[in-house]
């Protein structure tokens, strides 16, 4: 688990610096290896503790628009 949040970590700093850069400037290889590597993030992120928080997080805000927006 150690092992997991630190590679997540490090995931997180590359997807910064590289989301950072000018979209003019990118191949479509580039962007496909940045969707890559934000897919691996998520992976790696998902089963871990903060993980499962922000999925009850976006869990209970979509039951709230769902809701508010019926009638």
């Amino acid at each position: 688990m150690i092992l997991t949040l630190n590679v997540a970590v490090l995931l997180a700093v590359i997807i910064y610096v590289r989301i950072r850069r000018r979209v003019q400037a990118r191949s479509r290889g580039d962007q496909w290896l940045t969707v890559a590597i934000v897919t691996v993030f998520g992976l790696l992120l998902a089963p871990t503790d903060f993980g499962q928080g922000v999925v009850d997080l976006v869990g209970q805000v979509a039951q709230g628009v769902s809701r508010s927006s019926s009638p």
